[in-house]
């Protein structure tokens, strides 16, 4: 399923219904980072990364099997998570999104974040969204955010061959 924006004007309830579709069918986002951390847990980066050419860039995106395009991190029957212990930003991020510009989507406004302006988002189509009792801030989406997009923008092949070859820490 698509991600169906709707601007994130207030702090929200969510809690995880495990219904795989944020882990399914889509780009799930790497950086150097989060590489390095899913390596780390003895995770061979052969098994678990493919390269996809965006806007002339190389980017990084989680494996997925064939047979649902579900990532290979994820158990279809348990609907867990095999890494959510240090899932990767962008996991960590849905069912919200953060954007530098607006999408063009009606009622959004911009949220200060540090001095940056943002839009912030959720996922109409995420059941979770105002569920349980964990409630989720606008400042908490804007970091993850913010932080996604910094270490996003730094992550390029250069940085994945030496990361492979023991030369730097990812970050």
């Amino acid at each position: 399923m698509r991600f169906k924006p709707k601007p994130l004007k207030s702090d929200v309830k969510f809690e995880c219904k495990f219904c795989l579709d944020c882990c399914r069918g889509r780009f799930i986002y790497l950086t150097l980072h989060d590489i390095k951390n899913i390596m780390r847990r003895g995770y061979d980066p052969q098994d678990f990364i493919l390269l996809t050419a965006e806007e002339g860039k190389i980017r990084f995106v989680l494996a997925y099997r064939e047979w649902d395009l579900g990532c290979v991190f994820h158990d279809p029957e348990t609907g867990k998570c095999k890494i959510h212990d240090y899932n990767p930003l962008i996991c960590q991020i849905y069912p919200f999104m953060v954007s530098y510009k607006p999408l063009g989507i009606e009622g959004e406004e911009p949220f200060e974040y540090n001095g940056e302006k943002l839009w912030l988002y959720y996922d109409e189509s995420c059941p979770g969204i105002g569920e349980g009792k964990e409630v989720i801030t606008r400042e908490e989406v804007a970091e993850l955010g913010v932080r996604f997009h910094k270490e996003f923008e730094k992550t390029d092949l250069e940085g994945l061959n030496s990361l492979l070859n023991g030369e730097n820490n990812g970050t």
